[in-house]
């Protein structure tokens, strides 16, 4: 198989596919003022072509902040659907999901589910599982901006975009890399005065969690923002940990990224070398495969924001450039099988 990769700062779709003359399959990442005009190009120019599209940045060697950027593949066969009604009902379009995942005639070790999603994460990415784990295929995917996503040339909100996509030519495997570890001190806290639906942490070891944050980090309150890219929250999840990232200070209690419940264990993260976690990343992938025809990733916006503040995004991008024809996109949440991660990267790895 083939992967092609193409960019326009400008947002010419022209200039972004230029080159392209037989994609099986195709990923769009766009902007949100030319979103809606992307789709409908893209679909005018491959027609009936399986695609999926969102609104963020992406990359290769260089980051497109903006602009247009287009993710194909040849030698796959592929099928893209979407999952509705995401915040109340995704289950209610299970059957489709499953028909699509048919028509592939998918195996576990040469096929991947690649989803863009516009919220409710978690709840999405457990109504796929329930498909995807007995046939023990694998997903990655991520969260756009602005709640829109699109489909075969036609654009949803409160809505999960997904394409199966299988290597006629060879395997595929998928990764997540966490650049955090506990902090020293070990701490343990009980999460309660949640508010599920709106992602919010209440009190931690009933104190109010701006506070214990503040007081543990020694930090101001204005600082709580950025000192997320360095000490975000973790869930203990058996051998496991979650990364919570912080989004806002809500008075006493904070705003997060994904949900957190009653009687959650939490414990606060720090750094670790992150070059060096990229290499063993680089390594891993290295071992796995002997020939990579590509790789497609799916960042963070945190990680892009830790990276770029210590002046470290191009060489992570060179660094993952090591394994071929590397690319992605910056996302507001990553999906790795069934989890919903924040602060991460995941991938796939394409034969």
């Amino acid at each position: 198989m083939k992967q092609f990769f193409g960019t326009s700062n400008s947002g010419d779709l022209r200039e972004a596919i230029k080159g392209l003359t037989s994609p099986s399959a195709i990923l769009l990442m766009s902007n949100a003022d030319q979103f809606e005009e992307h789709v409908s190009q893209l679909e005018a120019a491959f027609p009936g072509v399986p695609s999926i599209g969102c609104i963020d940045m992406c990359y290769d060697t260089r980051v497109i902040e903006k602009g247009v950027g287009i993710v194909a593949y040849e030698g796959v066969t592929a099928v893209a659907g979407v999952l509705e009604q995401v915040s109340t009902m995704p289950v209610k379009y299970i059957q489709r999901f499953k028909d699509d995942l048919d028509k592939v005639k998918a195996g576990a070790n040469d096929t991947v589910c690649i989803d863009f999603c516009t919220g409710n994460d978690a709840c999405v990415l457990t109504t796929m599982s329930s498909v995807l784990s007995s046939k023990r295929i694998a997903l990655v995917g991520g969260t756009g901006d602005a709640g829109k996503v699109s489909v075969n040339g036609k654009v949803y909100t409160d809505a999960d975009a997904y394409v199966f996509v299988k290597n006629n030519g060879g395997k595929v495997g998928v990764y997540k890399e966490n650049i955090y570890r506990p902090m020293e001190a070990g701490y343990r806290m009980v999460a309660s005065k949640t508010d599920r639906s709106n992602y919010i942490m209440g009190d931690l070891n009933s104190r109010g969690a701006k506070q214990v944050y503040m007081d543990i980090l020694q930090i101001d309150e204005k600082d709580i923002g950025t000192q997320t890219f360095q000490n975000p929250f973790g869930r203990f999840n058996g051998q496991d940990v979650s990364i919570i990232a912080i989004k806002d200070v809500v008075g006493s209690t904070l705003s997060c990224y994904r949900q957190v419940n009653d009687s959650d264990v939490l414990t606060l993260l720090e750094l670790k070398d992150y070059n060096e976690v990229v290499s063993e990343t680089v390594n891993r992938i290295k071992r796995d495969f002997s020939h990579i025809s590509g790789v497609f990733s799916i960042n963070c916006l945190f990680r892009y924001l830790l990276f770029s503040q210590n002046n470290d995004m191009q060489k992570y991008l060179n660094s993952m450039g090591q394994l071929g024809n590397h690319v992605g996109m910056v996302g507001y949440g990553e999906h790795y099988n069934n989890q919903f991660l924040n602060q991460t990267m995941t991938c796939v790895v394409f034969e």
